[in-house]
């Protein structure tokens, strides 16, 4: 054994080609179960994480749809697309409201030992915010593409495009979840 051979981290072991334990059935059925605390803690770096990542995107969207009101083509545009408009920025003002709220949740209510709560609430504010980001998207995409493609196709591309989102953002993650819980059931079954 020598100090370059990698450690397992459950056993600290250093074996040629990993620890025994480390394959299925290894060391994670033996490790200790997580504590509620370190549990919340997990959860709540987890949060932070997807914000980060969220806030980014609808931030530079919310931008740029700021910005589109100042230019000469918007001034041509008609009834539709300035409606389109309109609620393609109200929604990106609420998306970047919900994943951003999180972080003042937290600067508000630090120290008064509600993690729990924070974290609760921070969740069920990112998946609204999530939400009405596809939304946004979708509008920005609805807005462009009525512009540059003619007739029904840019409803169609647009109608394509969400459903692509909702697959991948709701539909993916539900399926998973529901997955686990059967793997779940069937092993509590065992």
């Amino acid at each position: 054994m020598s100090a370059r051979e990698p450690a397992c981290p459950a056993c600290a072991k250093r074996v040629a080609g990993g620890c025994e334990g480390t394959g299925a059935g290894g060391h994670a059925d033996t490790a200790p179960p997580e504590s509620a605390r370190e549990r919340v803690n997990r959860r709540w770096t987890e949060i932070l994480q997807e914000t980060r990542v969220a806030q980014t995107g609808v931030q530079i969207l919310f931008g740029f749809l700021l910005s589109v009101a100042f230019t000469q083509p918007f001034r041509e545009l008609g009834t539709f697309d300035r409606t389109v408009y309109v609620l393609t920025v109200v929604l990106g003002a609420a998306a970047t409201a919900s994943l951003i709220a999180p972080v003042s949740i937290h600067r508000f209510l630090s120290g008064q030992r509600m993690k729990d709560e924070v974290v609760e609430a921070a969740s069920r504010l990112m998946i609204c915010g999530m939400v009405l980001l596809a939304l946004t998207i979708g509008c920005t995409l609805l807005l462009i593409l009525h512009v540059v493609v003619p007739g029904l196709l840019a409803e169609l591309l647009v109608g394509a495009v969400m459903l692509w989102f909702v697959l991948c953002w709701y539909v993916l993650p539900l399926r998973l979840r529901r997955r686990a819980s059967r793997r779940s059931a069937g092993e509590e079954e065992s």
